[in-house]
């Protein structure tokens, strides 16, 4: 029971997290990069299924909802054109972690899956890096802390502990916490 308790505030984190995000994009006030949300919505889909494979439990429940959602945001950052500066690097890590994503598929083990998949998430922070750096007030910055802790819980609610169910949830935590002590800094810089 306290393990779906966690997943259940987990998956109430995600929704808080992700609704003033996708209000402030369809206000056009927030501009995603598609190619990190589409690298994003596909992996983190992906990797739910992996730690289901491996018996996460409620704590994978909430990548799942992540996954969905971030499509749906994927979906919006093209139809809002938020973004329309594509560089050759951000067309470089799109390459590079689309063309990852099939190597999931020839490994019988959900561990290599996540292993992989995790790679390609990171890479699709690349192009939100690069944009976040240069206008470091077009991204919400709570969004990204609010998903530091809900990572966290989600770890807290995974049924089985592996390097499977876990790395996933740990790393985007991580990254999460460098992009937004990076965000900040340049906030302070640039105002």
């Amino acid at each position: 029971m306290y393990k779906q308790l966690l997943g259940a505030i987990a998956i109430g984190l995600t929704i808080i997290a992700y609704f003033p995000y996708i209000r402030s994009i369809i206000q056009g006030k927030t501009r995603p990069h598609v190619f990190s949300w589409v690298i994003w919505g596909t992996s983190t889909s992906i990797v739910f299924l992996a730690q289901l494979a491996d018996k996460g439990g409620a704590g994978a429940w909430v990548i799942g909802v992540s996954g969905v959602i971030s499509i749906y945001v994927a979906i919006l950052a093209y139809i809002k054109r938020s973004d329309s500066t594509i560089t050759r690097m951000d067309w470089l890590f799109f390459i590079l972690a689309m063309a990852s994503l099939p190597l999931w598929y020839l490994t019988s083990d959900p561990l290599w899956a996540v292993v992989l998949l995790t790679t390609v998430d990171v890479l699709g922070f690349g192009p939100t890096f690069r944009r976040a750096y240069a206008r470091p007030f077009d991204e919400q910055l709570m969004f990204f802390v609010i998903m530091i802790a809900r990572n966290f819980i989600v770890v807290l609610a995974l049924e089985n502990y592996s390097l499977t169910t876990v790395l996933f949830p740990a790393t985007i935590a991580a990254v999460c916490v460098i992009f937004s002590l990076m965000v900040a800094y340049r906030r302070r810089v640039v105002a």
